[in-house]
């Protein structure tokens, strides 16, 4: 689990952190994987960076192997009464509106997604990614890097 400040540069460095860690994992920027895993890490830091900060608190970014080839990205916060819609409860929205587009994005790259809350405060959003297609053959048993 890695934290960075609730600002714009925060959430760029949890996508570069990002790209770095699935490189080593063995999933190269550009390919398919990275790019899915990096737009949700980018949509969830931006929330976290917009929707979910409180001043003085960082957010926190945690990429996590699981058995089976399944990424599982966590994005927590501290503001806990601001939590966006369950799974499958996104509606969407107006062609004026200029937001409300990131989590519909989230839900079609991620293959499941859910909202936890954040002990001692706050939320936890994860989405798992099902990359067992691109991992490199006896790559996929791993856990926390």
């Amino acid at each position: 689990m890695q934290r960075f400040s609730s600002t714009p540069r925060g959430a760029r460095l949890a996508r570069r952190l990002t790209v770095l860690q699935l490189d080593r994992w063995g999933l190269p920027p550009g390919g398919e994987p990275s790019d899915r895993a990096v737009s949700v890490v980018a949509e969830l830091a931006a929330n976290a960076v917009t929707h979910g900060r409180v001043p003085g608190r960082d957010f926190e970014l945690a990429l996590i192997r699981l058995t089976g080839g399944v990424l599982r990205i966590e994005v927590s916060d501290t503001r806990g009464e601001r939590r966006p819609p369950m799974p499958g409860c996104l509606g969407a929205p107006r062609p004026d509106e200029e937001s409300g587009r990131g989590l519909l994005l989230m839900e079609a790259l991620a293959d499941r997604w859910s909202v936890h809350d954040r002990l001692p405060v706050g939320k936890t959003v994860r989405a798992e990614l099902d990359l067992r297609q691109w991992l490199p053959l006896g790559e996929a048993v791993r856990t926390r890097p």
